[in-house]
């Protein structure tokens, strides 16, 4: 079968469509046809290893598919032939053929097509996770959400406004602000996309206060970091809680808070593991999903593909993520 490896970590010139076995079917594990597969930041990560969860190289990189059962191992109980799913395996989802253990799969839903099932489950999974187990989020609260017209942005924006809350959308240009309108959002607003000086941090924290009336968000959610970081916090409601989602602004870049700045807030700054709580609370993670599966099929969300690439042409869809230029999801069709 035919699939994509990082075999020497760099950029994504470095990156390989390669020839290989196809995996072979284990106990517990069923073989998925994959029909898509979604990019995400943390794959660009990794085949600079620069990710905090790091395969052994040769990787075939990608965390999310979806696609079609093709065999089923010993002792699986829930999938048969032929089942539509999608599959959340951290690696190996650029290839003709995935291996995935069963408590990794669940069923594609009536409502989805596999582009939207492979970009639904890390942005959306995330997102869930961040604004209801980690924010509490509550009606009538606003949100501020950073990176707004990315995967995790964009989901953001949609599951807040089913939560009830007023949407502020921060991005780096018009188009991407419109397309977060488009998906939600009440208001949004562009901010510089290089690192900013202390005077573009302020005008930063002044924005955001003016178009909360003062009073700041009651939560931001981060996927970015950087320079970002201590003026949105600065900006923060009383008791808002400050989201860590990631850091697409550069390892190098991770920010360090003012610690007096949660004092005088009364906030929190809360960290989002979505990876490390699925492992630990798998029961409560398949309710978000419910939640999200019904949310879909009542059209309050839907993943936004804005770019579809070929295998052959993958090593692409890295380079365009790496620049910083999608909106939406990004998905490898096979």
């Amino acid at each position: 079968m035919k699939a994509l490896q990082c075999t020497e970590l760099g950029g994504p010139e470095k990156l390989q469509v390669n020839e290989i076995d196809a995996p072979e079917v284990m106990p517990g594990h069923v073989v998925i046809d994959v029909k898509s597969g979604s990019i995400n930041f943390p794959d660009v990560l990794m085949i600079q290893g620069l990710y905090q969860f790091q395969p052994p190289l040769p990787f075939i990189p990608g965390g999310e598919s979806a696609g079609v059962i093709s065999e089923v191992g010993e002792g699986v109980t829930k999938f048969k032939e032929g089942d539509k799913v999608f599959a959340m395996t951290g690696v190996g989802a650029f290839a003709e053929k995935i291996l995935a253990a069963e408590s990794n799969c669940m069923p594609v839903p009536e409502s989805m097509d596999f582009d939207s099932a492979a970009a639904l489950s890390m942005t959306y999974g995330t997102s869930l996770y961040a604004l209801k187990q980690r924010a509490s989020l509550q009606p009538g609260e606003t949100l501020l959400v950073l990176g707004a017209s990315g995967g995790v942005g964009l989901a953001a924006i949609e599951l807040g406004k089913a939560m009830g809350a007023k949407v502020i959308a921060a991005a780096s240009t018009q188009d991407k602000i419109d397309m977060c309108i488009s998906h939600g959002a009440d208001e949004g607003f562009i901010y510089p996309s290089s690192n900013l000086d202390r005077d573009q941090q302020k005008e930063l924290s002044n924005k955001i206060k003016e178009l909360t009336g003062g009073l700041g968000p009651n939560v931001i959610y981060d996927p970015v970091g950087g320079s970002y970081a201590e003026p949105c916090l600065r900006s923060i409601a009383w008791e808002g809680r400050y989201l860590v989602i990631g850091f697409a602004a550069g390892a190098d870049q991770i920010p360090k808070m003012p610690l007096n700045l949660t004092l005088l807030k009364g906030c929190q700054i809360v960290g989002v593991f979505w990876g490390a709580w699925v492992g630990q609370f798998p029961d409560e993670n398949k309710k978000n999903f419910d939640e999200l599966f019904n949310l879909h099929s009542e059209g309050k969300i839907n993943p936004e593909v804005s770019q579809k690439y070929s295998l052959e042409d993958s090593a692409s869809a890295f380079t365009h993520l790496a620049n910083r230029k999608a909106k939406g999801k990004v998905v490898i069709n096979f």
